[in-house]
C-alpha cells in the first residue's frame, strides 16, 4: 500500500500538528481510487431536542487525533490495507431538509461510483435515509441493517413533519432501502409514548437487542443475532447515543442505561466478517460533550468500523 494514504509518523510529525482530516489522512475531494472515503455531513436540522451535531464532523475530526494506526485487538492496521482518504463535508442546507438530503445523496453516490465505501460522519440521524438511498441505489437490492442506538427511530411523523431524526428507519422501509428481516437494532432503550411505538418494527422483522439484555446476557450472546444479516451486504447505522450518557454525553437525545463505551466497541469488533457495505456514525453534539469524550469515542467507532472493513480487504 502507498504511505501516500498512511497517517504521517507520530514519531517525526506530532500528533496536535497538520490540518485535522481524519487522523490526519489526506483530504482527497475526488475519491477515485479509493477503497473506503470518510464524508463529515455537517446537518441537523432534523433535531427534536437539543441541537449541535452540525458540529459533529469537525470535533470527531479533532479527536481522532488521539487514534493510533493499528488495531491489536483486530489484528490489522486498516491504512496499511486499504486506501482511505478524507473526502471533506456535503456542503448541507441549513434552511431545508429536504434539499440537504439531495446534497448528501449526490455525495455519497460520488464515493460510490468510485467504487469506495462511503464512512460517514453526522451530523444528526436524519441523515441516514438518503445515504442509504444512494447505497441500495449502487445495490440494486434490499440492505441488511445493524443499526446501534437508543431509539428504533421509526417513528410516523413529528408535529407533521415525515422527515425528522426520529422516522428515517420507517421511510427507509417505506421506500423498499432494507430488509427487517435482515435487520438488528442494538441497544434499544428507555421510555417511549407507548407500546405501540415497537409495532412498526416488529411488523417488518426486525430484530431488537435490548440494553437490559446486553448487560444480562454479555456481548456474545448479543453477537449471535447478526446471523439474520451474513451473506448480504449491509448498511452500518451507529448513533452514539446507544452509548450511555456516562460515556457520550455530548448527545441530542440521551438516555440512561445505556451500553458502555467498552461494550460497545466490542460489538462493533464483532462485526468482522460482515459485508460492510457503508456507515454512519451520528448524534455527536459538541456543545454538551464533557472534556470531548463524545466525540473521542465516536471517533474510535469510525476506527474500529474502518479496521473491521480492512479485515475483508
Amino acid at each position: 500500500m502507498s504511505s501516500e494514504f498512511v497517517p504521517p509518523n507520530a514519531f517525526r510529525s506530532p500528533r496536535f500538528a497538520q490540518l485535522s482530516t481524519f487522523m490526519r489522512l489526506p483530504y482527497r475531494a475526488d475519491p477515485a481510487g479509493l477503497d473506503a472515503g470518510i464524508i463529515g455531513i455537517p446537518f441537523d436540522g432534523g433535531v427534536s431536542f437539543r441541537s449541535g451535531a452540525r458540529f459533529g464532523p469537525k470535533e470527531v475530526r479533532n479527536n481522532s487525533l488521539l487514534i493510533r494506526p493499528y488495531n491489536p485487538v483486530l489484528r490489522t492496521s486498516p491504512f496499511e490495507r486499504l486506501r482511505i482518504a478524507d473526502c471533506g463535508d456535503v456542503d448541507t442546507n441549513p434552511m431545508d431538509i429536504l434539499d440537504t438530503y439531495a446534497r448528501v445523496e449526490a455525495a455519497v453516490g460520488r464515493i460510490l461510483a468510485a467504487g469506495a465505501v462511503p464512512a460517514c460522519v453526522g451530523g444528526d440521524h436524519s441523515l441516514t435515509l438518503p445515504i442509504m438511498r444512494a447505497v441500495a441505489k449502487v445495490r440494486g437490492r434490499p440492505l441488511a441493517l445493524v443499526h446501534f442506538d437508543s431509539h428504533q427511530d421509526m417513528w410516523e411523523e413529528y408535529f407533521g413533519n415525515r422527515y425528522f431524526h426520529g422516522t428515517p428507519f420507517r421511510r427507509a422501509q417505506e421506500e423498499g432501502l432494507y430488509d427487517g428481516h435482515a435487520t438488528v437494532q442494538f441497544g434499544i432503550r428507555g421510555p417511549v409514548y407507548s407500546e405501540d411505538d415497537f409495532a412498526f418494527g416488529a411488523q417488518h422483522g426486525v430484530t431488537v437487542v435490548r440494553a437490559e439484555a446486553i448487560h444480562r446476557d454479555g456481548v456474545d450472546a448479543a453477537l449471535r443475532h447478526l446471523d439474520r444479516v451474513r451473506g448480504r451486504g449491509v448498511y452500518v447505522s451507529f448513533d452514539i447515543d446507544s452509548v450511555d450518557p456516562a460515556f457520550a454525553p455530548g448527545t441530542g437525545t440521551p438516555e440512561v442505561g445505556g451500553l458502555t463505551s467498552a461494550q460497545a466497541l466490542a460489538l462493533v469488533r464483532g462485526l468482522a466478517g460482515l459485508d460492510i457495505v457503508g456507515f454512519d456514525i451520528v448524534e455527536v453534539s459538541p456543545p454538551y460533550d464533557q472534556s470531548g469524550i463524545t466525540a473521542m469515542l465516536a471517533a474510535n467507532v469510525l476506527f474500529e468500523l474502518l479496521s473491521v472493513l480492512s479485515l475483508k480487504r
